[in-house]
């Protein structure tokens, strides 16, 4: 274990890693419920092997999570051990985040140095969107973790000339695959050419293991799929979001093709994401209410608050009156720090949008403007998860570039630098692996520059490669700048000076938010040490320490930025749903509406608690079924299975496409005497909106008895409202 001791010895990487460790893990045990759909998941995943395999919602194993499997089983050992709670679902994804920087290093070291590894580990650590996602039980940052771990096996593999490693790394893309289906496929065209480029063999042979980590990649990719759609589904969970009750159709579709087209329907009977309960829309625009066109009921929790509190909206103006789930006293709504629920920066959510569209556009196609609190910022365009106008700058527009775009500008003058040496004969180590690096990166900003349907947090596939180029391309700046190689000496005062006036942009549109401070400082930082650079560049006789310390202290100090940025959902709070970074962090990623999710609108993240009342009276009444009762969806269910560890039935997904439930087999399940009490609800966002499948609610109002409210709801009301019914079948 030489390696270990070796790695031990580097104390700047032991402070990356424990820097890494604060962003991505302070505070995470302030997270009640983290993502409540996928932690519902693992708490009904603990309850039996075959809700652990299919990755079950709930119980019962009615229907699957919109995901495969891997990273929840890996997040259901952990609450195993530690018992469920949010941080420990959070916990595996901090480790992921923190394996990603030390892989960075060890990526980067061995052709680029010490010194480009390290600063390469600093930006990943500080990347903003890899500190947001890593504090969740998302499943993002565990993915990106695999696809690192699978390019250290390529690297490996490649040079040693070895086959076994060559096969392992393509078989942790289809882990990868497993994790989060077809994202994980974004590095293959890097992985593919760099073996191509790499490998000291003859094409016979390359084609020969290409071949061969191919099959290796389909089997593991596969198996999973293969094994579930196999299986009759009557015996399985209904495999959730798909459409069509298939993983193959989950992978290719919605979680697949759909990305890219934005189209949101599964192609099911129900139709329609997330929640899907009507087509009412905002104003006669595109955006669908999910209640079935009335606004969602604001009895949610949806995130934390800046001290990790979970509250809930009482009303769009941003007035928040601070509910825990269940409805007693505390917390925020969104992470601001006069417990009203304003936006950072104060005030209510302004933006109305009479007449036109909730994403920013107003009926014309013009831009509609959307202030979050009288401090806070203007958000134009950026469409319902905020994430810009599609087009080869959306990567540089405000409602992404805070996310992993802070050292663009000085990855494209490293790359400069680095291909400015490229010869035919000539064609260096150095060379390829920034092609490798390149070759992940582009097709990733390809496919976000376009693509109508993802979430921000999403772009921490961009992390690694930036990372990895802005430590090489420091290298390689430097190298031509103490030998003052002419015009190229002067690429690293550019890049520079050029990666502060972009990271102006980004922050200063915060500048009422935050202060102004922040974005005048980096500039002027980045401008000084321009100036610094550029006097020593014509200067003679300087100590090349000095030389070498100014040339470090000129990436670092645009390091600032993406390090504040990284901090903020610490220090502004977060939405575990959709996670991002920014001091609107607390919003959830959501554009004009100012973050549904994280302003606690139900369904989706929101959970109405455990109403103490309703427990008692079904345990007391319990006469032997199985299941304590069934909910319609995740966001009632969640908390019982979570915090009680009871058994419930969820009768919906997340999409109001998923029909797990017939009135034949929901017939058949009460006439097993598994369940008899049904709680029915009509807000919220998820599983089907106004109590899901209207069939199946038909079914049991009219074949239930109504149980009076008095007898199981007591004094609360409001976020645990609904009928209880009783049903029995002869």
């Amino acid at each position: 274990m030489k390696w270990i001791k070796k790695l031990g010895s580097d104390v700047i990487l032991l402070g990356v890693l424990l820097l890494a460790a604060f962003l991505y893990g302070y505070g995470i045990w302030n997270d009640q419920y983290a993502n409540t759909y996928y932690t519902t998941a693992v708490g009904s995943m603990l309850q039996s092997f075959h809700n652990f395999f299919f990755a079950s919602l709930d119980s019962a194993g009615s229907v699957t999570v919109d995901k495969p499997p891997v990273t929840f089983w890996i997040q259901t050992l952990s609450a195993l051990i530690f018992g469920l709670h949010g941080w420990s679902v959070i916990l595996p994804q901090v480790i992921g985040g923190m394996g990603s920087v030390l892989l960075v290093y060890l990526l980067v070291k061995p052709t680029f140095g010490r010194t480009a590894a390290r600063l390469a580990a600093l930006a990943m650590a500080t990347t903003p969107v890899a500190a947001a996602v890593s504090r969740t039980n998302n499943i993002d940052a565990m993915l990106v973790f695999t696809l690192l771990l699978a390019a250290w096996f390529l690297f490996k593999g490649t040079k040693r000339n070895t086959t076994g490693s060559l096969l392992a790394a393509f078989a942790l893309i289809g882990v990868g695959f497993n994790e989060k289906m077809l994202q994980a496929y974004m590095v293959l065209p890097a992985f593919y050419l760099f073996y191509i480029l790499a490998a000291k063999v003859n094409w016979k042979k390359k084609t020969g293991v290409l071949a061969a980590c191919t099959a290796v990649l389909l089997v593991v990719s596969l198996s999973w799929a293969v094994i579930v759609d196999s299986i009759p589904a009557g015996k399985r969970p209904y495999m959730g979001s798909s459409g069509t009750n298939s993983v193959l159709n989950l992978a290719f579709g919605y979680n697949g093709v759909a990305r890219l087209t934005g189209e949101r329907s599964t192609g099911g009977v129900g139709g329609g994401f997330p929640g899907g309960g009507g087509s009412g829309m905002i104003g006669g625009g595109e955006m669908p209410f999910w209640n079935g066109g009335e606004m969602p009921l604001m009895n949610g929790t949806g995130g934390q608050d800046g001290r990790g509190g979970p509250g809930t909206m009482n009303g769009i103006d941003g007035q928040a009156q601070g509910q825990q789930p269940g409805g007693t006293g505390g917390g925020q709504a969104d992470g601001g720090s006069d417990g009203r629920g304003q936006a950072p920066g104060g005030g209510g959510m302004e933006g109305q949008v009479p007449g036109g569209r909730a994403d920013g556009e107003d009926g014309q196609g013009g831009n509609r403007q959307f202030n979050f609190g009288q401090g806070g910022r203007s958000v134009s365009g950026g469409g319902m998860f905020n994430t810009g106008t599609a087009g080869p700058l959306r990567l540089f527009q405000s409602a992404l570039s805070g996310q992993a775009s802070w050292l663009l500008p000085f990855l494209l003058f490293g790359c400069i630098g680095i291909f400015a040496s490229l010869r035919r004969r000539n064609f260096t180590q150095e060379h390829k692996e920034a092609l490798f690096w390149l070759a992940w990166l582009v097709p990733v900003m390809g496919f976000f520059s376009i693509a109508g349907f993802f979430h921000q947090y999403y772009l921490i596939m961009m992390a690694p490669p930036i990372a990895a180029l802005v430590g090489a391309g420091w290298l390689r700046l430097w190298t031509y700048y103490k030998e003052r190689a002419a015009w190229l000496s002067w690429l690293l005062p550019v890049a520079t000076l050029a990666t502060a006036l972009f990271q102006w942009y980004i922050i200063h549109p915060y500048d009422s938010t935050i202060g102004s401070g922040w974005s005048i400082g980096v500039l002027a930082g980045g401008g000084a040490v321009t100036v610094l650079l550029l006097v020593l560049r014509i200067l003679k006789g300087q100590k090349k320490r000095f030389v070498y310390a100014s040339a470090v202290l000129g990436l670092l100090v645009l390091l600032v930025g993406p390090l504040y940025w990284a901090l903020t959902p610490i220090t502004y709070g977060s939405n575990s749903m959709t996670p991002a970074a920014g001091p609107d962090s607390g919003m959830g990623g959501f554009g004009g509406m100012g973050g549904m999710d994280g302003m606690g609108m139900g369904g989706r993240n929101g959970t109405t608690g455990v109403n103490e009342n309703l427990l008692a009276y079904l345990k007391e009444h319990n006469t032997g079924e199985k299941y304590l009762f069934a909910a319609m969806d995740y966001g009632t269910a969640g908390p019982y299975i979570i915090d009680e560890h009871e058994s419930v039935v969820i009768l919906n997904g997340f999409n109001n496409s998923d029909v797990p439930y017939t009135t034949d087999t929901l017939k058949a399940l009460v006439a097993s005497g598994k369940v008899k009490y049904f709680l029915v609800t009509t807000g919220g966002m998820g599983g089907g909106g106004r109590g899901g499948n209207s069939e199946i609610t038909n079914w049991i109002t009219e074949n239930g008895t109504a149980v009076p409210t008095a007898e199981w709801q007591g004094t609360v009301t409001g976020s645990n409202g609904g009928t209880l019914y009783e049903v029995t079948v002869q």
